[in-house]
């Protein structure tokens, strides 16, 4: 499934704000720092892509096929930034670089670093 970076970017944050509740759009715009307009505009080929739907009351939910994308960049966040870390960089650095590489790294060279933290986890315990 291709889809562009930009997006996977909205389908991730929408993911993570849904953790704490109804996600609108003002929600997306203040988390991304992006404009409203420009969020509306997103949101809304996202819908037409049916990655999400956007409900009568304006709140923001994950399509299946949205969702699957938003879970597989946030595991390759949170992986990634944990290696980063390991490794000793910083906290926000690692998230930074993290959100940089993890629409282009390959199946396989995550596949790679998330058995290697794992590996390191389980011996850090």
């Amino acid at each position: 499934m291709v889809i562009k970076e930009s997006a996977e970017m909205y389908l991730e944050t929408i993911l993570v704000l849904s953790k704490k509740g109804a996600v609108r759009s003002i929600d997306i715009a203040k988390e991304m720092n992006f404009s409203r307009p420009s969020v509306s505009v997103a949101l809304h080929n996202l819908e037409k892509e049916e990655y999400i739907s956007i409900e009568s009351d304006q709140t923001v939910k994950l399509l299946p096929k949205g969702a699957e994308i938003a879970k597989t960049i946030y595991e390759r966040h949170t992986v990634l930034t944990e290696f980063f870390e390991q490794l000793g960089v910083k906290s926000a650095i690692a998230s930074d670089d993290a959100c940089k590489i993890e629409h282009d790294i390959s199946p396989e060279s995550f596949k790679a670093i998330k058995k290697l933290v794992k590996k390191n986890k389980e011996a850090a315990k």
